[in-house]
């Protein structure tokens, strides 16, 4: 069993930052994916960043040049670095890590990210 925890959302201001982390535990097979999602209220989870085990990464176009995903493959470690954020940023976070191997596709409990403007 592989579990997902995220740390670092909170509350701030339009144009601060944030990193968020996500420490994954257990057998984790590779290649892997470790994806950021977002979810507001009633709407849908999208996805907002990827990076694979070998460091492709892959971002929706509306965090592109303000968020920054990387990983820390020895830690089993993803982090999202969150620059210039907007009150439309303001969201729940949630890690999601998926390995086709074993069959992996797991999730944190989501982080809250808010931002006032």
């Amino acid at each position: 069993q592989v579990q997902l925890v995220e740390s670092g959302g909170g509350l701030v201001q339009a144009g601060g930052s944030l990193r968020l982390s996500c420490e994954a535990s257990g057998t984790i097979f590779s290649p892997n994916i470790m994806r950021w999602y977002r979810q507001a209220p009633g709407k849908q989870r999208d996805l907002v960043a990827a990076i694979t085990s070998g460091g492709v990464t892959d971002y929706a176009d509306s965090v592109k040049g303000r968020f920054t995903i990387s990983r820390d493959n020895a830690k089993n470690t993803v982090y999202l670095q969150m620059n210039s954020l907007k009150p439309e940023d303001t969201n729940v976070y949630y890690c999601n890590l998926y390995a086709l191997l074993g069959r992996q596709d797991y999730w944190g409990q989501g982080t809250q990210v808010t931002v006032s403007s």
